[in-house]
């Protein structure tokens, strides 16, 4: 196919987007599999899209691991797992003063959204109490946008969150239902969609992504797209496996930054509308490429995530500057 008649047929599918039709799960492989001579055509179509909802802005969001190791749960991927030998820091939940110091840091590399992640399968009351009391001031002092994920929760947890102020829960779908018995044994897929169904019935935005790399296929990538679709999560982190030594997955390598484009891409055309962030193991796997993913996606984090390094703010500031793109501001 020549690169002429390739722009052409990736043009066709962001027309279909943009007018509400779901692409065909042939179509979606079809992404996944396309030469990497078609791959600026692509982010060109999938650009189309992303303009359409969002223009030129980039959200920026920031992270805090609240709580760290101490898991009991199995997941492959993650060096706070039980089974995980990686040398990470081990402590319980952080207390109100060093939250609220984080959200002022989130502030100062402009982040819109302030990200609380607790290791854990889910929060005992205490420390739910604890992050509740840290939302509420953080909420009456800043103009910061709380993201809270805590891990599985209680309808009574869900509700004091709510009534907190938390306004999006993240609980991540990960890999597909087919492959999650080989990535965690300890909960299942379908636990994760109850949980995002849980938030939502109680008003919390719903944020749910993947990690890509755990051995999926390439048709698996794209029911993960169209679960989330479905779930109608309204921000989708996409993850690429940052493989940690120590971790279940250690050797499982990484995404190719030309194939991880495509899956930014996918995601953009099947869930047009949604915020898609590129998210954990952005700069282990685009590396240099990193810029164009923001054709498709409109949203990064910036700074560290849980266990791993991050870009330094000031980069991913002045990589959206040379783009002409634009931090988006939060406004509550």
């Amino acid at each position: 196919m020549n690169t002429i008649a390739a722009e052409k047929d990736w043009l066709k599918l962001a027309r279909k987007a943009l007018n509400g039709e779901r692409l065909t799960l042939e179509e979606g492989i079809e992404v996944l599999e396309a030469d990497n001579d078609e791959v600026l055509p692509l982010m060109q179509a999938a650009f189309a899209v992303r303009k359409h909802y969002y223009g030129k802005k980039v959200k920026l969001n920031m992270i805090i691991n609240a709580k760290s190791g101490l898991c009991p749960e199995d997941c492959g991927y993650c060096s706070q797992s039980i089974v995980s030998t990686a040398p990470v820091k081990k402590y319980t939940l952080l207390d109100k003063e060093t939250l609220l110091a984080g959200a002022r840091e989130a502030m100062a590399r402009k982040a819109g959204t302030y990200c609380i992640v607790a290791a854990g399968k889910g929060p005992t009351d205490k420390e739910l109490n604890q992050v509740v009391e840290a939302v509420q001031e953080i909420r009456s002092t800043m103009p910061l946008k709380i993201c809270a994920c805590l891990g599985l929760l209680k309808d009574d947890q869900a509700m004091r969150l709510a009534e907190a102020g938390v306004h999006r829960y993240n609980h991540n779908l990960n890999t597909s239902k087919a492959n999650y018995p080989a990535i965690t044994t300890t909960h299942t897929y379908d636990q994760r969609v109850e949980t995002v169904e849980k938030v939502k019935t109680y008003g919390m935005s719903p944020c749910s992504g993947v990690i890509i790399g755990m051995g999926e296929t390439n048709r698996e990538i794209v029911e993960m797209a169209c679960a989330l679709r479905e779930l109608d999560a309204d921000s989708i982190p996409v993850n690429f496996l940052n493989a940690i030594p120590g971790t279940p997955l250690e050797g499982a390598g990484r995404t190719p930054a030309m194939k991880a484009l495509k899956v930014l891409a996918l995601f953009r055309l099947i869930c047009p509308s949604k915020e898609i962030r590129v998210a954990g193991g952005r700069e282990v796997n685009l590396r240099t490429l990193q810029p164009l993913s923001l054709y498709a996606a409109n949203s990064v984090f910036v700074g560290d995530y849980l266990t791993t390094e991050g870009q330094e703010a000031a980069t991913d500031h002045q990589m959206i500057e040379d783009l002409g793109f634009e931090i988006e501001m939060c406004a509550l």
